[in-house]
């Protein structure tokens, strides 16, 4: 187990030090809403202090629009936990992009995921216009050459991988690429199918990726059998098979199956060689994330400051 008074001590770098080191490093999504309060960032720091060793920032997630990254990693900071932001490239040039990257820095934020982004849906609310000034690796490399200044601290870099049926000769250049152009950890999709999980890090060790990056499975409790079918068909690289939505289906309440199945699954992950850590995206129930670590025996081991 991490010594929690070592990774407390310094919140900004406890993900790096937990997802580098020996043991499962676990981190869970802030849910924000157009709403939410200071005090709400708070309440959720304290819920998952002993539970988790970051929690990541999103950033307006399918265009819905929330406090910014910046204004959160402050107070999670400031909560003492270590926050780790996602910045995308949908809303921002490169002008705000740097912008917001050097604000993080100052902060003490030490770890990122840095992505392309998704495009604004259709028939979206919002008449917003995509910017994508950048792509997802420029984005990377300029993070990176941030950490390349003397007297900064580096900046620990996260891109998002798609588990999948990677053949034989899978090379995977596009992770190769944005790892040479600084990214050094990849996070999944939400993954339930661990038969295809496996196969996958297979693939990743036989093309020598698990040399470059740490590797972070993405999972999540569903409260319900609906909040499991919109995310397959809403998030369509969600990878939930049937016999998932069958238990939650037949299940008399399915909020406890949900973490029942999500907990069951954690445990597979954690014992998987390859997986370097796991993350929970937000479904609006971080109470149900914290009852799902809790399930599986697993947690941060820090003890609330």
């Amino acid at each position: 187990m991490t010594d929690s008074s070592d990774l407390r001590e310094h919140p900004g770098g406890a993900f790096r030090r937990a997802l580098l080191g020996p043991e499962l490093a676990l981190s869970a999504e802030l849910a924000l809403q157009r709403k939410s309060t200071a005090a709400d960032v708070r309440q959720q720091a304290q819920l998952f202090l002993t539970r988790v060793h970051a929690m990541q920032v999103p950033d307006n997630p399918l265009a819905w629009v929330h406090m910014s990254p910046l204004a959160a990693a402050s107070l999670l900071l400031g909560a003492g936990m270590d926050a780790v932001p996602l910045l995308s490239c949908r809303d921002r040039n490169r002008i705000a992009l740097l912008s917001d990257l050097l604000g993080l820095r100052a902060l003490g934020v030490e770890s990122l995921m840095l992505g392309r982004g998704r495009r604004l849906p259709r028939e979206h609310a919002l008449h917003a216009s995509t910017v994508f000034d950048l792509s997802g690796q420029e984005l990377i490399a300029l993070a990176h050459e941030l950490s390349e200044e003397e007297g900064t601290p580096n900046f620990f870099i996260g891109t998002g991988a798609q588990v999948h049926r990677a053949g034989e000769q899978w090379a995977a250049e596009s992770l190769v690429a944005r790892s040479e152009a600084g990214a050094q950890f990849m996070q999944t999709q939400v993954c339930y199918d661990l038969a295809l999980l496996e196969h996958w890090l297979q693939r990743l060790v036989s093309a020598k990726l698990t040399w470059r990056y740490a590797v972070v499975v993405s999972l999540t409790p569903f409260p319900d059998l609906k909040t499991a079918e919109w995310m397959r068909r809403e998030m369509g690289d969600s990878l939930i098979p049937e016999t998932v939505l069958q238990r939650l289906g037949d299940a008399d309440d399915q909020e406890a199956e949900g973490v029942a199945l999500c907990a069951e699954t954690l445990q597979a992950i954690a014992a998987m060689p390859g997986v370097s850590g796991v993350h929970f995206p937000s479904t609006g129930r971080p109470d149900l994330i914290a009852a799902a670590i809790d399930a599986a025996g697993l947690g941060s081991g820090f003890s609330p400051s």
